[in-house]
C-alpha cells in the first residue's frame, strides 16, 4: 500500500508521523490516551469499591469531569493534523483536486477561526476562575488547572488547523512546481 501524499483524509491509510505538528499532537493525545486509561481505571475502582465495600471514591465524578474534559482536548490537534476529522464531500467530490484541497484549507482556517475565538474566550474563563478561586462541590479542587489546559490544548487545535490549511495549500503549489 502506497503512503498517501496528504495526511490521512477520513478512513484512508495512515502515513508516517513526519512533521513537528504531527509529532506533538501525537505525544499529546498519547498523554490524553493515558489520562483516559487513569479516568477508566478510577472509575471502575469505585464502582468496585461501592459494590464490596459500600464505600466509593469520594468525589469520583469530579475527577472523571475534569480529566474527561482534559482528555477531548488532547485528542482534537492530533485528529486535525492527520485530517482525521469527519468530512463531508458529497457536494465537491466531482470538483479537481486542486479545488478540493482549496476548499479543505478554506474550512481549516474557518475551524481555525472558530477555535481561536473559543481559545480567546477560555482564557478569560481561566483568569476568572483563577480569580475567584472555583472549586469543585464535593472535594474542593481548584478548577482554573483543568480549564488552563483545555485552553493551552485548544490553542494548540487553533494553530494545528492553521498548519493544516497552509499544507494543503503548499502542496498544490509544490506539486506544480515538480
Amino acid at each position: 500500500m502506497a503512503v498517501p501524499d496528504l495526511p490521512v483524509e477520513a478512513g484512508g491509510p495512515s502515513a508516517p508521523l513526519t512533521s513537528a505538528i504531527e509529532r506533538l499532537t501525537g505525544a499529546v493525545a498519547i498523554l490524553g490516551g493515558l489520562l483516559a486509561i487513569a479516568v477508566a481505571i478510577l472509575a471502575t475502582a469505585s464502582v468496585l469499591m461501592r459494590w464490596m465495600f459500600n464505600a466509593p471514591i469520594d468525589g469520583d465524578f469530579e475527577y472523571v469531569k475534569m480529566a474527561t474534559a482534559v482528555a477531548v482536548f488532547a485528542y482534537l490537534p492530533y485528529t486535525q493534523a492527520r485530517r482525521g476529522n469527519i468530512m463531508v464531500d458529497t457536494f465537491t467530490s466531482w470538483l479537481p483536486a486542486g479545488v478540493c484541497r482549496f476548499l479543505d484549507a478554506f474550512w481549516d482556517v474557518v475551524y481555525a477561526v472558530f477555535v481561536g475565538y473559543m481559545t480567546y474566550c477560555l482564557v478569560f474563563g481561566t483568569l476568572a476562575s483563577i480569580q475567584s478561586q472555583e472549586t469543585t462541590m464535593q472535594r474542593q479542587i481548584l478548577l482554573w488547572p483543568s480549564i488552563a489546559v483545555a485552553t493551552a490544548l485548544s490553542g494548540l487545535l487553533a494553530v494545528t488547523a492553521v498548519i493544516t490549511a497552509c499544507r494543503l495549500v503548499t502542496f498544490k503549489a509544490s506539486k506544480r512546481t515538480e
